[in-house]
């Protein structure tokens, strides 16, 4: 069967990237509420923009499952 599927941007939408982030980079109000952590772990949309940040990278993922999400991990 040689017939072609248009799928669509659907799995762009439902996957997510998963990176470390700097307690460095991130805006003092946020920071005063972190003392003595170094990294936290963001949670992205395809788009580039921060859907979480969360201190565990493992938590991370579990809630882009969590939120039919498909996670992805970028160094």
């Amino acid at each position: 069967m040689n017939s072609t599927f248009n799928f669509g941007d659907s799995d762009n939408a439902q996957t997510v990237y998963i990176r470390p982030v700097s307690t460095d980079t991130l805006p003092d109000d946020i920071r005063k509420q972190l003392p003595g952590v170094e990294t936290m772990y963001a949670v992205h949309g395809t788009d580039g923009a921060r859907l979480a940040l969360v201190q565990d990278r493992n938590l991370a993922f579990v809630l882009a499952r969590q939120n039919e999400l498909r996670p992805v991990s970028v160094h």
